[in-house]
């Protein structure tokens, strides 16, 4: 059902991510916000798809490899008619559909994530087939710029070239942090795009949180497909983890924490209404939060959550300092 725009696609995502989280007390809302501008031009504007016919052979197929972020796949499911809205309540509960990652149990989902390093791989072979097919559908595939740390995930780059797999397009969530840390203060990545042209991709590069960017760049990869017929391409989409919501922006601690009730929840659900598209309704709260709790000077905001910054030399010497079991001859060691 592509009867929205992307930037209302998009901010219903956020909302409904910020919702599931909350109830269910589950992870990664910061990546979920750094993914949905991706994940909404993708359904509104550039995926083949029929929400009634979900196995049709004419489908693009679609793989959100980064599956912690797997609330805003469904969401977006969700909203585009593959299942009732209603069911998003459910995430995380026991017995639901919706798993804390990507489930194929889910009608539109292609392929089981959360391993990371799998989606690409699996995407290949997909692309691979309809290929040897002499198909036509093209394979998405949505990766974390951390998951880009996996050996797996360059395999499969390298078979993507060899295979010429112009129908394959890897869009990398490129936010720029992981786990606990910033990228490149975890392992380095950079020159990222450097890397994908010597294995023979097509690279873009564009601000992943641009809706226009967005779309001109998978305008682009057809373009690419006719002129450049024997290489597969990669969207490096560079955003900032936790979009659309002032204290989760480029903030660690939203890859793990979950909205709590009080000034979490209500201070990111009004921020979002603060931008909320026309002709969006918001089915929680339609008119954001009344009286909204707000953060005190004692509350944990706008700190800097990262290992880097929170790692005290101290702890490494209080580590070495255990003692060892009795007669083991050895003053201490090491946990």
């Amino acid at each position: 059902m592509k009867n929205q725009t992307s930037e209302q696609l998009a901010w219903k995502i956020r909302r409904h991510g910020i919702e599931m989280t909350h109830l269910s007390g589950g992870s990664h809302i910061g990546a979920i916000m750094s993914v949905a501008d991706i994940i909404a031009v993708l359904y509104a504007d550039v995926l083949k798809y029929d929400p009634q016919n979900t196995k049709s052979e004419k489908r693009d197929r679609f793989i959100l490899s980064k599956g912690h972020a797997g609330a805003a796949i469904y969401a977006a499911l969700a909203e585009c008619g593959f299942f009732d809205v209603e069911e998003l309540k459910t995430h995380y509960a026991n017995g639901s559909r919706l798993s804390g990652h990507v489930s194929h149990h889910l009608p539109g989902v292609d392929f089981s994530t959360g391993s990371l390093g799998h989606g690409l791989s699996a995407g290949a072979g997909m692309a691979y087939a309809i290929k040897k097919d002499g198909k036509k559908e093209r394979v998405f595939v949505v990766l974390g710029d951390g998951e880009c740390d996996e050996g797996s995930v360059w395999e499969a780059v390298l078979f993507a070239n060899h295979f010429r797999l112009n129908n394959l397009i890897a869009i990398v969530d490129h936010n720029h942090m992981q786990s606990m840390d910033f990228q490149e203060n975890t392992i380095e990545i950079e020159d990222f795009a450097a890397k994908w042209k010597a294995f023979g991709w097509n690279v873009i590069e564009i601000n992943g949180n641009s809706h226009e960017e967005l779309k001109s760049a998978f305008e682009k990869t057809e373009i690419i497909r006719e002129k450049e017929p024997h290489k597969p391409t990669v969207i490096i989409a560079n955003t900032i983890k936790g979009y659309g919501v002032s204290f989760m922006r480029n903030d660690i601690l939203w890859h793990y924490r979950f909205p709590h009730d009080g000034w979490e929840y209500d201070c990111a659900v009004n921020e979002l209404h603060e931008h909320k598209p026309e002709g969006v309704e918001d089915v929680y709260t339609p008119k954001g939060i009344q009286n909204p709790v707000m953060p005190t000077e004692q509350d944990d905001i706008n700190n800097d959550h990262t290992f880097t910054a929170t790692w005290k030399p101290s702890y490494q010497e209080k580590m070495r300092r255990v003692e060892a079991p009795a007669g083991s001859g050895e003053r201490e060691h090491r946990i």
